[in-house]
């Protein structure tokens, strides 16, 4: 593998855009947001996707073959904030690294985590060739440490090779304290919910398997019919397959899925289009058990994170922990995860159809 590292110092970002990487394949430019936020922006054949170096490490954006992948939400930019609510609207963020979801009765940590808008410490791109052609990568390090608490580095790394509209996806996590250290992860992703759209994933599509979530967090406040919607669900889950404009997800439908892996250990799941392409994720059971769908559509915003694959749900730290669903890494462990997302076109998207097609029988 033959690779080049370009370190990144935020003194070489500027409001205009800077190209920093040119080839007949793949670019990269810095520029800085109205928001004074670091940006990264990088470009293949197929299209292009926004990233945070300092912030996250998020995609922000990620558009291929014309289309907008990513949410609808009323943040045209990212803002310079730790808090999650008033920055949200990214494609693709980290959560975790200590505590996911929303806070639950007795918890006191942040929506999500300290890893979504995390300042990270040091940021890079690297740009090489391997086995699977040529790529471009953003990829950091950041470290934290709590007094008589928990230490860990995190070093994600988010690969787009040329002519292609997959990105990968990935992240590492160290505990680098002496002492053993809960973990929750959870990878959020946020595609935009096309009408007349239809959800398909490899699970079993029962009650038992795809469980609404019936608990409201304290920052939801729900509008009348909610509940009964709710409820629907519960009995038949199906009901939310098909996006269409009277699938009321407002203020949003959240859903904890069991799923089941191909011989490969791989999960697939798709927002298939009316004209074929879709949005897709696959993830690794083995490495992501837990699996959330989380679905917002109001006024402001439009927003389906079709599975956020983790090692947890995300109902808070003590509803977790009552679960079984916190991971413990041992002084010097670390756990690794892949993902990839993006947009197929309609070959591909029928491909991965009958993958799981052949786990079900459908």
């Amino acid at each position: 593998m033959n690779e080049i590292k370009f370190n990144l110092e935020s003194g070489f970002f500027h409001p205009e855009e800077k190209k920093v990487i040119e080839s007949e394949e793949l670019n990269a430019s810095l520029f800085r947001y109205r928001t004074g936020v670091c940006g990264i922006r990088f470009v293949n054949g197929r299209g292009s996707i926004e990233l945070l170096p300092y912030q996250g490490q998020q995609i922000w954006r990620a558009k291929f073959d014309g289309r907008e992948l990513g949410m609808k939400t009323a943040f045209n930019e990212p803002v310079n904030t730790t808090d999650f609510l008033k920055t949200f609207g990214s494609f693709m963020l980290h959560c975790g690294a200590l505590r996911v979801g929303a806070p639950s009765p007795g918890d006191n940590h942040p929506l999500h985590g300290e890893l979504p808008n995390a300042p990270y410490q040091n940021a890079w791109i690297n740009i090489g060739n391997d086995k699977n052609g040529s790529y471009i990568s953003l990829c950091g390090s950041y470290e934290y440490k709590e007094f008589f608490g928990p230490q860990y580095s995190a070093n994600p790394v988010v690969k787009l090779r040329a002519d292609s509209s997959e990105i990968e996806i990935s992240m590492k996590i160290r505990n680098t304290g002496n002492k053993p250290m809960e973990l929750m992860y959870v990878c959020h992703i946020n595609f935009k919910p096309v009408i007349e759209s239809r959800l398909e994933y490899s699970a079993e599509y029962s009650p038992k398997v795809v469980r609404s979530r019936s608990s409201i967090p304290s920052h939801i406040k729900p509008g009348p019919g909610y509940m009964e919607l709710v409820n629907a669900l519960q009995s038949d889950p199906t009901l939310h397959h098909n996006i269409t404009n009277e699938l009321k997800a407002d203020p949003e439908l959240c859903f904890y899925i069991d799923y089941s892996a191909d011989d490969d250990g791989k999960c697939y799941t798709l927002q298939v289009h009316p004209d074929g392409n879709s949005d897709f994720v696959c993830h690794l059971k083995k490495q992501l058990p837990r699996a959330t769908r989380w679905i917002s559509i109001t006024p402001d915003h439009e927003a389906m994170a079709i599975v956020e694959p983790g090692t947890c749900e995300t109902e808070g730290y003590h509803t977790e922990k009552e679960k079984g669903n916190i991971k413990i890494l041992a002084p010097g462990e670390e756990f690794m995860c892949d993902i990839r997302a993006g947009k197929l076109d309609a070959p591909e998207t029928s491909r991965v159809l009958e993958k799981i097609k052949t786990l079900f029988n459908r």
